[in-house]
């Protein structure tokens, strides 16, 4: 490739070689800029003549490349865990999850699965026998929902969580009573004997009837079982009564099985609750059970080893497809349960459903992927079709469509082969945003190609192609790339992974696009140049391409301005057509003339189109090189001629300008109000179909029971025996939160420290009054209660392994201090006693121990004295305090709690104690915490990464500024609309905010070149590139649009408002931004051209003499300097049917050859880049 000579060395009238005959020179600062551009251009020129010499071994390859890549797609993993979509890597959360499933195992002690009832009639009381009646009917329904598996009948009793189930030596009574043992669920109908038929199981004794709860008499069974075993607690644990009045006996809450641990508060179980003045419960609007089962953990190792089991592999894997086949069933019958005409309704929900919706929205849409790119395949065909068929393009639409969905499907492939998990964004948004934004550069490129400028060799099609595309394409790509990837900086593993792949994506459609596009339309070039169909390329094409030879007249010695001045042809045409033939000669008169430009400056200085709508040195083409036959105006409209005619003079105009700028103002500032108006949050019901019965379900749950189970965790690393004060301060703190959930006055705490205290009070209290009663003496303690002789062994242990016991700490010491204190070196030793002595206190107190205390039994008739030695628990690592938060309606309320429970947690560290709070409200609200703040650090990082990428390619910090507040402004607007359309800002819109940055790039960067790239004033400079972009920009936009007009089809309201919706409105913002306020700017901030022209004054003046005939009529404009004006002279032009626009054309016989180096004031279009010619194929 010929290099330039060095700027130094530029001569005065120093003219750039081959097209460009125009004398410039280079604006100041700009030289080093425009050369450094000038240079990549000359690479991509080389580039895209490589390319089409070989177009079809890079077709193969770069075809073979991605289909190898789109293979990928076979190791794809769709993750719908919650906890791995939402909760940040690397995060306190993530971390005190981990610590979590590390103490505990993956899993919760139990899953629910809840019944809501609510009334048709909005507003009914529910309190009522006939509500309570209906349902218990759905309950009982539920309750007896079976499912056949393995060969084996599952039913709730075999799979539900049973709390408490005591230890008991005698394995026959044992297992008689786990069958027995009641069910954990939550529901009204505890308050009334009515709640024992939701009890399955039965027992077997002989000589009487399978024991069933619905026919047991409590009384008479613990008669039976007396002999066998001490049932003393069970009394206690099976007392039931009931009521007639429902709102009285509903009045603060029921209780379970157990009086004493198992009291279900009132938001548990009632809804929209209405009290008098004196705080009676009067009516209620919904009603609510919740059935708890096993975990698919604590499922299987129930049944581990069982006779039921042992024939069928069990594993764990089947015992969760045992549970999440019981919860579809149980969801299934309930929601049947009641008649269509009921006046109640049932809701049913389970945590398979939740799995089930996940999955659903996880899924990808085939119908709707095919029809959004068929769509997108007839527009790209239908636009780029064109009667000449030597214009037309429809094949090369069809290619570029085709390719842009291997290109994605090839970033996908490599994002799954990187490990990258898709979830529900992946799959349901980036397949059509990310053809929408790869199809622009495909418009781009073929509009491109089909406006080379007039005599490009035929090899040399590709490479100028590129050289006028390429760095926008670039900038554009890598722009989008960046965007993507700041995007990945907000910390949601789910966002996180959708934007890294749609920086993947757009990084293999820049690949396809620069490298394997441009043999497609190399490929086109030689169907052109054969004369074949359009599409239907096996036919031959009876159209005829037209080639112009423009004979120049001589203009004798004058110097013919150039520049302002303006070439005209007008033709006079006389034709005349041979019957032998089809060539049509047109004689011209030679006529020239030299006349005073039109008043309007713009409509005068706006020429032809350039070659290119994205010329990086698209200077002034001058004459356009060949005439055409004269046509109807409507057939000769475009986007391009409505910007130069219609568009521009009217945007440019001061009073317009004037106007844009009042309505941006305008706009930003009610943008600015908008802003304040979004709202934190992402509700569950905002990505269920609306419709459906689980958005009903979670609609009445959020109304009538915005409830959340959360613990407050202590960790190890502390002593836990030395630390009860500070665990009981930091309880208090805890439990002192608005959204805290307070228990009712007649009952204690339900944490483990508090059931720990008063059972140790109780044996303590129970052992004083043997005492007194002589039952227990220093040598025995067999005369005395049970809970005595449990006293009588704890307060003989010293905590010393070497002397374990002493007897003469009987009287000395209490169990309990009184500052309500645990002796430390009590406190393990105590801790393994209560914990296999009282498991319905443990099981209520949900304290989840790690590491577990070991067993012990209490035998009060050993005689041997080893059961006096008490093996003292473990240190504890792990343990957690139950909450629960009410009241939590919006997300500042969760945010409010979240800063309110790590602040008590944050003190409780000053006193030593290691926690922190555990529950969905931390995992998956804790995020908004810095949101925002997150959100403004990456489009303040996007923003500067923007500038700096476009003044590095553009080599123009002022241009760069322009875009980047162009850009800002857009991005402010986004978001205040989201505000007006009620879309809440969550880490979904967040991303996509900050990727409007990059894809707002796509509307403003084009205009930018075209206004840089040009020369004369700045009017005339924001003119010429409305003109080159107006058509390219709508039609990226137009195909963005159609790429997501898919998303509006989607059964999912979410993806509705929060892709379809918000890019949408980001489309539309990026033409208005792009396409008006962009060159109002331009035209009074812009930067100067980086290339201007200068002319050599002539000393004379030249008079107007009179016309003459045939003659040249010079004239001055009044409104130019001295030898500025315009040229306009007649031609002779020969149309002749070659082969193809721009391919190399033999000179006819008896006429001369026209070079354009014969004629300065007819060249082309400036071009600063050295290149030398293509290698002939």
């Amino acid at each position: 490739m010929a290099r330039p000579p060095p700027l130094g060395e530029l001569p005065p009238g120093y003219t750039p070689p081959a097209r460009s005959a125009a004398p410039q020179i280079l604006a100041g600062s700009l030289q080093a800029p425009l050369w450094l551009r000038a240079y990549f251009q000359g690479l991509l020129f080389s580039l895209g003549c490589g390319i089409q010499r070989h177009c079809g071994k890079v077709l193969f390859l770069g075809l073979l490349a991605f289909g190898a890549l789109a293979l990928g797609l076979r190791v794809a993993i769709i993750e719908t865990d919650l906890e791995q979509l939402w909760v940040e890597a690397g995060s306190r959360v993530s971390q005190e999850l981990q610590y979590t499933k590390e103490k505990l195992g993956e899993e919760a002690a139990y899953t629910s699965q809840m019944l809501i009832q609510t009334p048709r009639q909005e507003g009914e009381n529910v309190l009522t026998p006939e509500a309570l009646g209906l349902h218990l009917q759905a309950a009982v329904t539920a309750s007896k929902v079976q499912v056949s598996l393995y060969g084996k009948s599952w039913d709730l009793n075999k799979i539900c969580y049973k709390s408490g189930v005591p230890l008991i030596e005698n394995g026959m009574i044992e297992r008689m009573i786990e069958k027995l043992f009641p069910c954990v669920i939550l529901t009204p109908l505890d308050c009334f004997w009515e709640g024992a038929k939701l009890q399955g199981g039965s027992a077997y004794l002989p000589g009487r009837p399978d024991i069933q709860w619905t026919n047991l008499d409590p009384e008479q069974l613990l008669e039976e079982l007396g002999p066998f075993a001490s049932l003393e607690g069970f009394r206690e644990l099976l007392d039931k009564a009931q009521a007639p009045n429902v709102a009285q006996e509903l009045s603060g809450g029921c209780h379970g099985f157990s009086h004493k641990f198992m009291h279900w508060q009132e938001e548990l179980l009632l809804g929209g609750m209405a009290r008098d003045p004196q705080g009676q419960l009067l009516r209620a609007e919904a009603l609510q059970s919740t059935f708890l089962l096993m975990s698919p953990r604590q499922l299987y190792e129930h049944f581990r080893g069982d006779y039921q089991t042992h024939d069928i592999g069990w594993s764990e894997e089947q015992a969760g497809t045992v549970l999440q086949a019981w919860q579809r069933r149980f969801v299934q019958l309930a929601q049947e349960a009641l008649p269509g005409n009921a006046s109640q309704q049932i809701h049913a929900f389970s945590s398979t459903t939740l799995d089930d919706i996940l999955h659903a929205f996880s899924e990808v849409s085939a119908a709707r992927v095919v029809g959004g790119y068929l769509l997108m395949l007839a527009y790209a065909c239908v636009t780029m079709l064109r009667w000449d068929c030597a214009q037309s393009q429809g094949a090369v639409g069809l290619a570029g469509v085709l390719l842009v969905a291997l290109a994605v499907a090839s970033g996908l492939g490599l994002c799954a082969l990187l490990g990258i998990a898709f979830n529900a964004a992946t799959t349901q948004v980036l397949p059509f945003l990310a053809l929408g934004i790869g199809v622009d550069d495909i418009f781009l490129l073929a509009h491109a190609f089909t406006e080379a400028p007039p005599g490009t060799p035929l090899q040399e099609r590709t490479g100028e192609c590129l050289q006028r595309t390429g760095t926008s394409v670039a900038l554009t790509s890598i722009n989008n790339m960046v965007a993507f990837f700041m995007a990945a900086l907000v910390p949601i593993p789910a966002l996180r992974a959708f934007s890294l792949q749609a920086a993947v994506v757009v990084g293999c459609n820049f690949a396809a696009v620069m490298l394997v596009f441009p043999a497609v339309l190399s490929l086109d070039l030689h169907r052109r140049h054969c004369q074949r169909l359009d599409v239907l390329c096996c036919f031959s094409s009876p159209c005829s391409a037209r080639v112009i030879q423009i004979l120049p007249q001589e203009l004798g010695d004058r110097t013919v301005p150039v520049g302002i001045a303006h070439l005209t042809a007008t033709v006079q045409a006389f034709a005349h057509c041979e019957a032998s033939s089809q060539h049509v000669v047109t004689i011209l008169p030679p006529q020239a003339h030299l006349v005073p430009p039109p008043s309007d400056p713009l409509a005068s200085e706006l020429f032809s189109p350039g070659g290119s709508t994205r010329d990086l040195l698209g200077q002034e083409e001058g004459t356009r090189q060949k005439a055409a036959c004269k046509s109807l105006p409507c057939a000769r409209w475009n986007l391009a001629h409505f910007a130069r005619s219609q568009f521009a003079p009217l945007l440019l105009q001061s009073h317009t300008k004037a106007m844009v700028l009042v309505l941006s103002g305008a706009l930003l500032g009610l943008s600015l109000y908008g802003s304040t108006l979004v709202q934190d949050g992402l509700a569950l019901t905002d990505v269920v179909p609306r419709g459906t019965k689980e958005h009903a379900f979670l609609s009445a749950q959020l109304r009538y029971f915005s409830l959340y189970e959360v613990a407050l965790v202590t960790q190890g690393g502390f002593d836990y025996a030395h630390s009860q004060r500070a665990l009981f301060d930091l309880h208090q703190r805890f439990s002192s939160l608005k959204a805290v959930l307070p228990p009712p006055a007649t009952q204690a705490p339900r944490t483990w420290l508090h059931y720990y205290r008063n059972w140790l009070q109780g044996i303590q209290a129970a052992f004083d009054q043997d005492w007194a009663s002589g039952r227990i003496t220093h040598h025995s303690y067999r005369n005395g209660s049970e809970d005595g002789a449990l006293a009588y062994k704890l307060l003989i242990q010293t905590g010393d392994a070497q002397e374990p016991l002493d007897f003469s700490q009987l009287t000395t010491r209490k169990l309990v201090d009184k500052d309500g204190l645990i002796p430390p070196e009590l406190f393990y030793v105590g801790l393994t006693v209560w914990v296999s002595s009282d498991p319905l206190g443990l099981a209520a107190s949900q304290a989840n121990f790690y590491p577990p205390p070991p067993e012990w039994l209490h035998d009060k008739y050993d005689t041997t004295g080893e059961n006096l030695r008490i093996p003292a628990a473990q240190p504890l690592e792990f343990a957690q305090f139950p909450f629960l938060l009410h009241g939590l309606q919006k997300t500042a309320d969760f945010v409010e709690t979240i800063e309110g429970a790590r602040a008590a947690c944050a003190e409780a560290g000053q006193a030593g104690v290691r926690a922190y709070p555990s529950g969905s409200p931390f995992l998956f609200w804790e995020q908004y915490l810095g949101l925002r703040r997150c959100f403004l650090l990456a489009v303040c990082i996007l923003l500067v990464c923007t500038f700096l990428v476009c003044a590095l390619l553009l080599l123009n910090p002022w241009a760069a500024s322009l875009i980047v507040l162009v850009l800002a402004v857009m991005t402010v607007e986004l978001f205040g609309i989201m505000g007006f359309l009620g879309i809440k800002l969550s880490a979904i819109p967040v991303v996509i905010l900050v990727a409007s940055v990059g894809i707002g790039v796509e509307f403003t960067v084009h205009v930018a070149l075209g206004f840089l790239t040009s020369q004369g004033s700045r009017n005339l400079r924001a003119a010429r590139a409305l003109e080159h972009t107006l058509a390219p920009v709508t039609d990226g936009a137009v195909s963005t649009l159609l790429g997501l007009l898919m998303l509006a089809g989607s059964n999912f309201d979410f993806i509705v408002r929060y892709f379809f919706v918000v890019l949408t409105v980001l489309t539309l913002l990026g033409l208005l931004h792009g396409l008006v306020l962009l060159p109002v700017l331009l035209s009074i901030l812009g930067p100067p051209p980086e290339v201007v022209q200068m002319y050599k004054e002539s000393p004379e003046v030249l008079s107007p003499p009179a016309a003459q005939g045939g003659g040249l009529r010079w004239g001055v404009a009044p409104t130019l300097p001295q030898s500025f004006a315009r040229v306009t002279t007649s031609m002779t032009v020969a149309l002749r049917p070659p082969p193809l626009p721009g391919a190399y054309v033999h000179p006819a016989s008896e006429e001369p050859t026209w070079s354009p180096a014969a004629t300065p004031a007819a060249s082309g279009s400036s071009n600063l880049s050295s290149r030398g010619p293509c290698p002939a194929t």
